[in-house]
């Protein structure tokens, strides 16, 4: 694999409000927010079925080993899995060249409807010539997450 990351300061769930790169992108599901939870969470290799940018997923000891299009993989801890409100993750090791730092944050929280309102952050950090490259990434973080959250959303109602 790859590389340790070696952030400027330490990645801890802080670093959602200081990374130098944040997207944040929401949306709403009609399954409950225990459901999408579980999804995240617990079905680990299950990722690879609703988001089309994931092609394998492998629960570790400490969090997970993810494998994505392309051929970019990660080594994953998990900082925070509080259910059903919330999933937190940190790469701690990648083959993406430049990366100091990744943080990924999703917030679940229910609607009137019954549903999830889902948050989706990513928080990165790295030189200002991958800052820059990840800026300009957003529109296609965009189209992925909804796309993903719409095949989630079909998939927990099967």
């Amino acid at each position: 694999m790859a590389r340790r990351l070696r952030p400027t300061r330490p990645v801890t769930l802080d670093f959602l409000d200081s990374a130098p790169v944040r997207h944040v992108f929401a949306a709403d599901l009609a399954a409950p927010p225990e459901a999408v939870h579980k999804a995240l969470a617990e079905d680990t290799e299950g990722w690879a079925a609703w988001f089309d940018a994931v092609t394998s997923a492998v629960p570790t000891d400490t969090g997970r080993d993810v494998s994505l299009k392309g051929g970019t993989r990660f080594q994953e801890t998990v900082l925070a899995s509080d259910s059903p409100t919330r999933y937190t993750y940190r790469a701690d090791a990648t083959n993406t060249p430049a990366l100091r730092a990744l943080l990924e944050d999703w917030t679940l929280s229910p609607t009137p409807t019954g549903g999830t309102h889902l948050q989706w952050t990513f928080a990165a950090d790295g030189p200002p010539l991958l800052r820059g490259v990840l800026r300009l990434a957003r529109p296609g973080l965009a189209r992925a997450f909804r796309l993903a959250v719409r095949a989630l959303d079909r998939r927990l109602a099967e």
